[in-house]
């Protein structure tokens, strides 16, 4: 993954920012996920961040809305008890 092959050249990624925007498939997207032009998706732009704050890698996904479900895990701080 990108957090391991940063490592490998001395960049520790610090997090990861995913923007998620609702669009509808053009013709080469309709092409390459076997859907139909102007189906409704889900295009999310992922960007990793160096502890400096430098973005270091970006990645734009495509998700179908008819077959694929997008959820996040979002984990909580416990306080010390």
């Amino acid at each position: 993954g990108v957090v391991e092959r940063m490592r490998t050249i001395g960049v520790i990624v610090e997090t990861a920012v995913e923007v998620p925007r609702p669009g509808r498939a053009v013709q080469a997207e309709a092409n390459l996920l076997g859907i139909t032009v102007g189906d409704q998706l889900t295009r999310i732009e992922r960007t990793y961040y160096d502890r400096e704050g430098r973005p270091v890698e970006t990645a734009d996904i495509i998700v179908p809305d008819q077959l694929w479900e997008i959820a996040y895990e979002i984990p909580v701080d416990q306080p010390d008890v």
